[in-house]
């Protein structure tokens, strides 16, 4: 079990219904529904596909500064720079600024930095090297709204900077000719959660003019998607139009070296929708600057020759691939790493190495936050210094909380969601301390704990066909705010599991009523899935249409599997009967028998209870706990007798059980002291009506 908390909803079987009667299919009114929506009017709006931006991009502080200084760049011939950031939203944004750029006729040189050697953002020996060039214009993309010093160099060269960003903005702002940015306090801009491609895009919006939006928006709308769902961004506004246009338009885009990694990811001539971005293509990018390699991206987004599409498009992939490797070594010793941490420590997650790769380490730390539901700091040290990735859980303001540590820290940036910053090694043990207090007490809580949201549970899953699963689609684009939606089975039989991919994967076959269901869980094998074939246990997953040799099926990609938490029939009879003895109802000499538990029986249960509560409590969902102890038991009704066997244990004083929810908080109180559980009145009740 990956997840401690399931959040299902309550049934809403009658509002779903409403919506299927309406013309709506049984998965999509189901996830609607979950989210609020329960007319078939509110359907319609929530279902629509925007198509079109809905604001002026001069609505943009000093966008028009902007403008009009790019515009004089170009009259006069000017040496332009366009500087962007190495991930996929830097990458795209530089790639559709410079492109749109030297369509216009200008001198344009696209400068994406190297995270190694130069790190993130402007830097004043990347200013100089530009000025070398005969650069007297630089724009940045995604990056420079921090830039204070940069920039102030930059002027003292002759140079001048146009900053566009959609990050975070401190008290102070680069003394840029415009500073372009949806988050300046000062801005009045309606729609706040641009990607930098996103603020790039609107740029060039402006620049070309009312009466070539739409052909811009055409051209640039793909690239503008990708960095979009790449950076994770609110999927809601504009950036739902522009998605839902780049998605509609990426088969027949212009740019030959998207089309060349499409066919190398193995997409080309495929529905592409927000997941196969999110990925596999966008990592594909992304590995170009996590490797040091970030300029062989944009170089592949803007040629024009097949052949080096080609070529660049397998050199991507294979970046791709060797990314994964180191990604597998950093995180597994990292989590060797958290589990020596002190629980006050792991609140947020605070790690550091000096081998570990300084462009996979915000990988390694999403997929901490996930695994652990707190927030993650990873950081790479060289030489007393540490640069580190940042990424949040649950809505956790990252920005906010690096502020509050900054006098720890040499400089940070980013957003909410995702950050960088760096630090003296020596101030990692403070920075850890203060950042978990500021967790707890910005959380509210105190100990994380790893939860899942699910959108529906399927009640009814003969209606789960491959034509409803690929209506699915109608919620598109997925993103923050419209998750991809989550759903679960409860009480289905585990048919089989095995491990597949040198084990390293979960393939199973669940069976709910008389429907059937394959599925895979990945980076789970078998030893560690928890569950065995012909258990019964509740499963939560995505659902995905599976293309094999030309065959395609319902498949459930599984998120998390657990022993089943609701009863099956005979068990639910059990309990029942388990409730009688504990209420004092009637009971024949056939009961009594089933349910008075044997010397053995008790000693047994006692030992395993000791053994799984090695610190004296125990917690876990009831019906699990009783499957666990009654496997102890073996025989005839060992379901029944181990909860009795708690009962008993519990009237006795032995021990406690607290309830709440299908959660059972059991703790040992013996502390060595024998008592007769012969004298216990239900036992005393059960021998009586077998005399």
């Amino acid at each position: 079990m990956k997840y401690e908390q399931w959040n299902i909803p309550a049934p809403a079987e009658e509002k779903i219904a409403a919506l299927m009667d309406a013309g709506y299919p049984y998965l999509v009114s189901a996830v609607l529904v979950s989210r609020g929506v329960e007319t078939a009017e509110d359907a319609a709006v929530a279902l629509e596909r925007e198509r079109t931006l809905s604001h002026s991009p001069f609505l943009m502080r000093d966008m028009d500064k902007a403008v009009a200084r790019i515009q004089r760049a170009l009259t006069d011939g000017e040496k332009l720079a366009v500087f962007g950031d190495y991930d996929v939203d830097g990458i795209t944004a530089a790639c559709l600024l410079g492109d749109y750029l030297r369509s216009r006729g200008g001198d344009v040189v696209i400068h994406i930095p190297g995270r190694f050697d130069e790190g993130y953002g402007l830097s004043c020996e990347a200013i100089r090297v530009l000025a070398e060039q005969g650069v007297r214009l630089i724009v940045t993309v995604d990056c420079g709204i921090t830039g204070v010093e940069e920039t102030a160099f930059a002027r003292t060269l002759g140079v001048d900077v146009v900053v566009t960003d959609h990050h975070e903005c401190k008290d102070v702002l680069p003394a840029a000719v415009a500073v372009v940015d949806p988050h300046r306090p000062d801005c009045g801009y309606p729609f706040k959660h641009l990607a930098g491609v996103g603020v790039a895009l609107k740029l060039v919006l402006a620049l070309g003019g009312d009466d070539r939006e739409g052909a811009l928006f055409a051209r640039y709308c793909t690239l503008a998607a990708i960095g979009t769902i790449a950076d994770v961004m609110r999927m809601e506004g504009e950036n739902r139009a522009i998605v839902n246009m780049g998605l509609a338009s990426i088969g027949h885009s212009d740019f030959i070296g998207l089309h060349a990694l499409l066919r190398e990811a193995g997409l080309a001539d495929k529905p592409v929708s927000s997941i196969q971005i999110g990925f596999v293509l966008a990592p594909r990018i992304n590995a170009a600057g996590r490797m040091g390699r970030a300029a062989l991206a944009a170089e592949l987004l803007l040629t024009e020759d097949e052949r080096e599409a080609e070529r660049m498009a397998k050199e991507l992939c294979d970046l791709n691939r060797e990314r994964q490797a180191v990604e597998q070594e950093i995180y597994a010793k990292a989590v060797e790493q958290l589990e020596l941490l002190p629980p006050e420590e792991k609140h947020a997650l605070v790690l550091a190495g000096s081998d570990w790769h300084q462009g996979v380490v915000g990988i390694v730390a999403s997929r901490l936050s996930e695994k652990y539901s707190c927030p993650s700091f990873m950081i790479h040290l060289q030489d007393g210094v540490g640069k580190g990735s940042c990424r949040s859980y649950g809505g956790f303001n990252l920005f906010g909380a690096l502020d509050a540590c900054s006098d720890l820290l040499l400089g940070f940036g980013g957003h909410e969601l995702a950050a960088g910053f760096t630090i003296e090694e020596a101030n990692i043990p403070a920075f850890r301390k203060r950042m978990n207090q500021y967790v707890r007490e910005h959380t509210g809580r105190d100990a994380p704990v790893s939860s899942l949201r699910i959108d529906a549970e399927l009640t009814r899953p003969a209606l789960v066909t491959l034509d409803e699963v690929e209506c699915l689609g109608e919620l598109e684009p997925f993103g923050a705010g419209n998750d991809r939606p989550v759903f679960c089975l409860r009480g289905a039989l585990l048919e089989s599991a095995q491990g597949v991919g040198q084990n390293r994967h979960l393939k199973v076959r669940l069976q709910k009523g008389h429907t059937s269901f394959e599925g895979i869980f990945f980076s789970v094998g078998a030893d560690e899935a928890g569950v065995s074939a012909g258990s019964r246990v509740d499963a939560a997953f995505y659902l995905q249409v599976n293309e094999f040799r030309g065959s395609r099926s319902v498949q459930l990609q599984l998120l998390d599997l657990r022993p089943a938490r609701a009863p099956s029939a005979r068990e639910a009879e059990l309990l029942a009967l388990r409730e009688t003895l504990l209420s004092g109802g009637a009971l024949t000499p056939r009961d009594a028998a089933r349910l008075l538990p044997s010397r053995e029986q008790f000693t047994r249960t006692w030992r395993a209870l000791e053994r799984d509560a090695a610190l004296g409590v125990l917690t876990d969902a009831e019906l699990p706990l009783l499957r666990r102890l009654a496997a102890e038991l073996g025989g005839a009704d060992s379901f029944l007798r181990a909860g009795v066997c708690l009962d008993v244990f519990a009237e006795r004083g032995l021990l406690t059980l607290e309830r709440s929810g299908d959660e059972l908080t059991l703790r040992l109180t013996a502390g060595g002291k024998r008592v007769e559980l012969a004298d216990c009145p239900y036992i005393i009740r059960l021998r009586g009506i077998l005399q």
